[in-house]
């Protein structure tokens, strides 16, 4: 890090919410998140200087491209501040986000608003799967299944077959951990839902077959939400602390950080790493860039970590990449339960975008969200004992675009 980037709070939505059935727009979930924010941390809106918007399909679902004009429209005093809107697919949040921390890196700002948002809700679940389907290589995949997503990671379970071998029932019991672990999350879409001990099984009717081996509880959820988050300098974080009777080591900084990516197609990133126990050398890259950058020299030098969880598959391989167990025994952390709560190495204690909830744009800016929580000990049912080092690891596409933060205090 060429210098240090604090993140002094924020505020997410109620994942739950649908918010065209409660006849608001895009517009407003963006302004009530950007309050929330504002509200929850006492920053004035006066002391924002660069806004950054993380968002993937707002054009397909709401017609509304220009994010970044919205801070203008919630407050006057925001009217001349530079904005900008960011894309990478799932990883739009976390792109958001690096974008705001080289601004504060080079002393351009001090203190960065960044909102990431998606509105999902408003569509049929055909129509949105094909929205969403735009981080594909429109043309050249997933052109034979009506839904894109759930056949390409259907794939990916398939080439862990093919190179390791995979037992679907771990793939169960993260679907299974997730789920218990957003029903504590009061802002978790999943907190109400009702289970059966046969939903997580080979049951076609509790957990029926959407592609291949992927099954309805493996998949993450279609979401309407939006997370924020203040990015700040030393000097505007020793000040935020003057002021609030905190002293600078209480707020979380940013450690370190990782940002790789790779062909847009699945079939040339396996093509590239054919012979090789990772999958997605690259994955693998972006933690080891993220460790190296925080001081750490082992990912269990770390808490917890907040993964990318869009199917079952995607923590699975989270596992292994990021060096909790060698590569293809991902199983291993999820039987000896390493990854609950009560684990040395909890994964996704918010319920991660299984049973918490996926709104795209938001998603990265919520995972460092949830960590600045957790180190602060302000996690509420969701907290991890001890917590004072966490990462998160975003991805967009079928890992085309991968990003992993690493906060912590002191």
């Amino acid at each position: 890090m060429s210098a240090p980037v604090y993140v002094l709070g924020g505020a997410q939505t109620d994942f739950a919410r649908n918010w065209a059935r409660e006849g608001l727009s895009i517009y407003d979930m963006f302004r009530e998140t950007l309050d929330s924010a504002l509200t929850k941390t006492g920053i004035s809106p006066e002391q924002i200087e660069v806004g950054h918007v993380g968002n993937f399909v707002g054009d397909l679902f709401t017609g509304q491209g220009l994010i970044g004009g919205f801070f203008a429209e919630a407050y006057p005093e925001l009217a001349s501040i530079p904005t900008s809107r960011h894309e990478a697919a799932c990883a739009s949040g976390s792109i958001a986000l690096l974008s705001a921390m080289r601004d504060i890196e080079a002393g351009h700002y001090d203190l960065a608003s960044v909102l990431g948002l998606e509105f999902m809700r408003n569509v049929d679940g055909r129509t949105g799967a094909e929205y969403l389907g735009a981080a594909t290589w429109k043309g050249m995949e997933a052109t034979h299944c009506d839904f894109p997503w759930p056949y390409m990671f259907n794939q990916i379970i398939d080439e862990y077959d093919a190179r390791h071998g995979i037992d679907c029932d771990h793939l169960k019991t993260i679907a299974k951990i997730n789920f218990d672990n957003g029903r504590r999350n009061p802002n978790a879409q999943s907190r109400n839902w009702q289970f059966q001990p046969q939903s997580y099984t080979d049951d076609d009717q509790y957990n029926p077959v959407i592609e291949g081996r992927v099954r309805k509880m493996d998949c993450g959820q279609i979401t309407d939400g939006a997370a924020c988050v203040f990015l700040a300098s030393e000097k505007a974080a020793r000040d935020y602390a003057a002021e609030n009777g905190l002293k600078l080591e209480d707020i979380p900084r940013i450690k370190g950080w990782g940002h790789r990516s790779a062909p847009i197609s699945l079939d040339s990133k396996l093509a590239l790493s054919a012979g090789n126990p990772m999958l997605f050398p690259h994955v693998k890259q972006i933690m080891t860039d993220a460790l190296g950058r925080a001081g750490f020299a082992d990912v269990t030098d770390l808490d917890g970590l907040e993964t990318h969880d869009c199917f079952t598959i995607t923590e699975y391989m989270a596992i292994d990449h990021i060096g909790l167990t060698a590569p293809g025994e991902s199983w291993k952390a999820i039987a000896e339960g390493r990854i609950s709560m009560d684990g040395d190495f909890p994964i996704n204690a918010s319920g991660g975008l299984i049973g918490l909830g996926h709104p795209v744009g938001a998603t990265g800016i919520r995972m460092l969200l949830d960590c600045a929580n957790q180190v602060t000990g302000r996690a509420g049912p969701c907290q991890i004992k001890n917590a004072e080092n966490m990462a998160t690891f975003n991805l967009g596409g079928s890992t085309t675009t991968c990003v992993s933060l690493i906060l912590g205090v002191n």
